[in-house]
């Protein structure tokens, strides 16, 4: 985690800082997954698709990689 999302999680709940560490993760793993890809000869650019909202003001942007594939 950065300094400033742990600066963030530490006036979060419990609850909210287990979400954020799960984000990052998924986050670390994903650009492992981007890195590989690039790295066969794949460009991956992600974007968002949509926005979720929770209806009490909390919001997430949704991914969709969009796949491009280099002739070698």
């Amino acid at each position: 985690m950065s300094d400033a999302t742990e600066k963030l999680s530490s006036s979060m709940a419990e609850n909210q800082e287990m979400a954020i560490r799960q984000v990052a993760n998924a986050l670390h793993r994903l650009n492992d997954a981007v890195i590989s890809a690039v790295n066969k000869g794949v460009t991956v650019e992600l974007m968002r698709a949509s926005r979720f909202h929770d209806e009490e003001g909390a919001w997430g942007d949704m991914l969709v990689p969009i796949i491009h594939k280099q002739d070698k």
